[in-house]
């Protein structure tokens, strides 16, 4: 299975100018947690998450509007190719630690998102078919990815 067939395609993006206003609305309006942030070609240049905004927010005497997503954004990003194999894109994901990972063309232009969501959606079997994504590779990655999370609770922190 490649990264094209399990991909959330056309996901809402914005750019370093946006304030975190908008941005939260972007996130509240399209019920997700992560926008691209792209320059005006459609290349990817970063990316924010609610995590980020809150943070931003929290940490400076500022309104969302007074806060531009370049004060907040994330600059290094995880990403992955359509073609890719979709194998290759967990383990990006299990090796970096992210939930998700921008799709960008071989230009770095915004093309999708994959998340865990859109794995574990397309994970399973069909009857009589062997699944190409198995439910036991991505407990695997979810194991990794959450594993600092869950060594912390259980030592009590």
């Amino acid at each position: 299975m490649k990264v094209k067939d399990a991909m959330s395609k056309a996901p809402v993006f914005c750019n370093l100018e946006t304030n975190l206003g908008a941005a939260v609305e972007m996130l509240w309006d399209h019920n997700c947690g992560i926008l691209p942030v792209v320059d005006a070609q459609r290349h990817v240049v970063g990316v924010i998450t609610d995590r980020d905004i809150a943070i931003a927010l929290g940490t400076r005497n500022q309104l969302p509007v007074e806060t531009k997503v370049a004060q907040a954004a994330t600059r290094k990003v995880q990403t992955c190719k359509p073609e890719e194999d979709i194998h290759l894109a967990l383990d990006t994901m299990a090796q970096n630690k992210v939930r998700r990972l921008i799709v960008v063309n071989e230009e770095n232009q915004l093309e999708g998102i994959l998340s865990m969501d859109d794995v574990i959606l397309s994970a399973g079997s069909k009857t009589g078919v062997k699944p190409e994504i198995s439910s036991d590779e991505v407990l695997r990655t979810l194991k990794t990815l959450y594993s600092p999370q869950l060594m912390a609770r259980a030592a009590g922190r």
